[in-house]
């Protein structure tokens, strides 16, 4: 029974990472019909900002400070991260809309930039990244040990699914978002201007991405082509999840991180990455819109 629940809490805490990484893929795919292919570089993005706020607080701030630089890095990797991925829409991905190949061919362009950029500034070798001290060690419950780091993740996952959804639900910005998605053509004529609509929904898109990179530094070391390992399986849990579809992407990242540590757990992390492929493959061909696919009326 303890191994089923430390496999159990590792799959949900797996999945809570996923989930993070593509929430920002089911805006930005699920709004804009955009594959972004320099989503990763966005998570890049926020892990390097937790790595430069974690050097200026032992520089220059006292080391009773130290234990608060992760706390200010979470909305600072959001802001950075959002800041470019809007520069992003506004130079490069305005110019794409309704031409997904050509998207795709652009952003992996970017992708690669940002990527040799990030070697430049802070060197190809992988950084680490030092969690505070009340993030060490973990909660002992009947045998078992639930690390303080996965804990803080779950907790942090949580609080951006409801934030999100409180803009989504309770703000005009968000109901607007939410027009553009299930039908852009009559939100246009209806008044709401679809291009800042696009800019916005970008923008809280990548800065998810950021926070998912500052997660991330708690796990293990960082480098220029952290998010290149994560890009893969966020598109999947998206697509599985049903494309927009909030509450599918969430059922998708939760059931393929259980998933993922149930097998992995007999067999080998390459075996189980094959295993799981094959389930979305099957999954996909008996539903093709995914967990939750979105109601249309159409004539026979």
């Amino acid at each position: 029974m303890s191994i089923i629940v430390t496999q159990l809490f590792n799959g949900v805490s797996l999945g809570s990472i996923l989930l993070l990484i593509a929430l920002g893929l089911a805006i930005t795919f699920g709004l804009m019909n955009i594959i972004n292919m320099a989503h990763g570089e966005f998570i890049m993005m926020g892990a390097y900002t937790t790595y430069v706020l974690q050097q200026v607080f032992i520089q220059y701030l006292p080391k009773a400070a130290f234990g608060y630089y992760f706390i200010l890095a979470i909305p600072l990797s959001f802001l950075v991260a959002a800041l470019f991925g809007l520069l992003m829409e506004k130079t490069v991905v305005r110019f794409l809309y309704e031409r997904p190949l050509d998207s795709l061919l652009a952003t992996w362009g970017v992708s690669l930039i940002l990527q040799q950029v990030a070697r430049s500034i802070f060197g190809a070798p992988n950084v680490a990244v030092v969690a505070p001290e009340w993030l060490n060690g973990g909660l002992a419950l009947a045998g078992m040990t639930f690390p303080y780091k996965r804990l803080f993740i779950v907790a942090l996952v949580l609080l951006c699914i409801f934030l999100l959804f409180l803009y989504l639900y309770k703000t005009p910005s968000g109901r607007r978002m939410k027009a553009v998605t299930l039908n852009r053509d009559m939100a246009s004529c209806l008044g709401v201007s679809t291009r800042r609509v696009d800019s916005t929904a970008f923008a809280i898109g990548s800065g998810f991405a950021g926070i998912a990179g500052c997660s991330l530094t708690l796990i293990g070391s960082i480098g220029p082509t952290l998010g290149t390992s994560y890009i893969v399986d966020a598109f999947m849990i998206v697509i599985l999840g049903g494309i927009g579809k909030l509450k599918g992407t969430i059922i998708a990242a939760l059931m393929l991180g259980v998933l993922s540590t149930f097998v992995e757990l007999s067999t080998s992390a390459t075996f189980a990455k094959v295993i799981v492929f094959a389930f979305i493959i099957i999954f996909l061909q008996w539903k093709p819109t995914g967990l939750v696919g979105a109601k249309v009326r159409a004539l026979d």
